[in-house]
């Protein structure tokens, strides 16, 4: 058997006992180092589930990340002033992608290194898809809140879930509503993210499908720019009825104030992208009246007395209610997961995914009833459309 013996270095392996008396006191100085190791374990300092949120914290869409961790945060103080799940207390990590692939990446294998039971987010199809993968591969349960592109749920992946709705719903909402108001001539303007590539190849497909309906421009625009006259005038040049913008807010506000001032008055609708209260600040409000987008019921409609009771604490505690659904569907991403953990009584991945697969039915969101398929797909959520007013409010149609 070997033992320790004492040099200048310190304590080294040797081949014999130097005494009784020196190993005993080796003994309990490695018992005191085991205690002391365990003792300073971020993991046994405190006794909680943890539960990641990632976020455009900032960035170009740092509004929705702001509220996506606000709204969380509430949801988890009310939890934790209710017991938590399995005794335990809930303690939100979040990790901010800034609404990019490439740290997005790095935010993710940053959670996984903190023990975190599931993630919560995020916002982007491209920035999620970046991370689907990591998580996967890393057994953690991932929920999307704002990522509706088809693909992100094709894969087969076995821990992807996401509170919104796929691209092909909203596809056939806005060729429905397309056709609806009308218009014979469309252009259809995307930014080649995963996202709004994806919507204008679903909605281009179907109004192809449509008798009298003909597609007069399509192409990309590069999102982060502040000068879109040069589309804005080719796009003018194949005369549509209507413009048809899959992107995201940032650009929608910019597209909106140029073609006014370039005097271009045709209609614009816009994905659910655009959904943002700072289009209109982008934009300025007479530009932006009359722009229709497609979206899930803003929280202000919201019928569920759940969600008008959350609305409201969450008004008297920040000031002001989500404006962003968004936010509320990461909301409902980590009310879920906690149900999951709670019926279950268990944090282990295999569990939790099978619960919200086979036995999560019709549970109460705050954005509506919730369920998953197979493919961890939300089931039965639709689309709506909004038009934003004289003043910049968005209401529904």
């Amino acid at each position: 058997m070997d033992s320790f013996a004492r040099t200048d270095s310190g304590w080294q392996i040797g081949n014999h006992f130097k005494s009784s008396c020196e190993e005993e006191r080796m003994k309990k100085v490695l018992l005191l180092l085991t205690a002391l190791c365990v003792l300073g374990s971020p993991a046994m300092a405190e006794d909680v589930v943890k539960i990641g949120l990632m976020g455009p914290m900032t960035g170009s869409w740092a509004s929705e990340g702001q509220e996506m961790k606000q709204v969380v945060e509430l949801l988890a103080e009310d939890l934790n002033a209710k017991g938590g799940v399995m005794g335990k207390k809930v303690e939100v990590i979040t990790e901010d992608d800034a609404g990019d692939p490439r740290t997005a990446a790095l935010a993710s294998q940053r959670l996984i290194t903190q023990g975190v039971v599931a993630v919560v987010g995020t916002y982007g199809s491209s920035v999620t898809e970046a991370t689907q993968n990591i998580y996967d591969e890393a057994g953690i349960i991932q929920i999307a809140n704002g990522s509706t592109a088809i693909r992100l749920t094709a894969k087969g992946l076995k821990y992807f879930f996401r509170t919104c709705p796929r691209d092909d719903e909203q596809g056939k909402v806005g060729a429905q509503t397309i056709k609806d108001m009308g218009f014979k001539k469309v252009a259809i303007l995307h930014d080649n993210t995963t996202y709004a590539k994806g919507l204008a190849d679903e909605t281009k497909a179907l109004l192809e499908k449509m008798e009298g309906v003909e597609i007069v421009f399509f192409e990309a625009l590069t999102p982060g720019e502040q000068d879109y006259n040069a589309i804005l005038t080719k796009m003018k040049g194949s005369e549509p009825d209507v413009v048809f913008f899959t992107g995201y807010y940032g650009e929608a506000g910019l597209l909106l104030r140029q073609k006014k001032e370039m005097n271009w008055d045709v209609p614009f609708i816009g994905g659910d992208a655009t959904n943002n209260p700072d289009l209109v600040k982008v934009a300025g409000k007479d530009a932006a009246a009359g722009f229709h987008f497609l979206s899930a019921p803003l929280p202000k409609d919201l019928p569920s007395e759940a969600a008008k009771n959350f609305l409201k604490q969450f008004g008297e505690k920040y000031g002001n209610p989500p404006s962003s659904i968004y936010s509320v569907l990461a909301g409902d991403g980590f009310r879920v997961i906690a149900k999951a953990i709670a019926d279950t009584q268990s944090t282990d991945t295999e569990t939790l995914a099978a619960y919200l697969k086979n036995d999560l039915k019709g549970f109460p969101g705050l954005t509506g009833e919730i369920s998953f398929s197979p493919s961890g797909d939300r089931v039965g959520e639709a689309y709506r459309v909004y038009k934003v007013d004289e003043e910049g409010n968005f209401i529904l149609q």
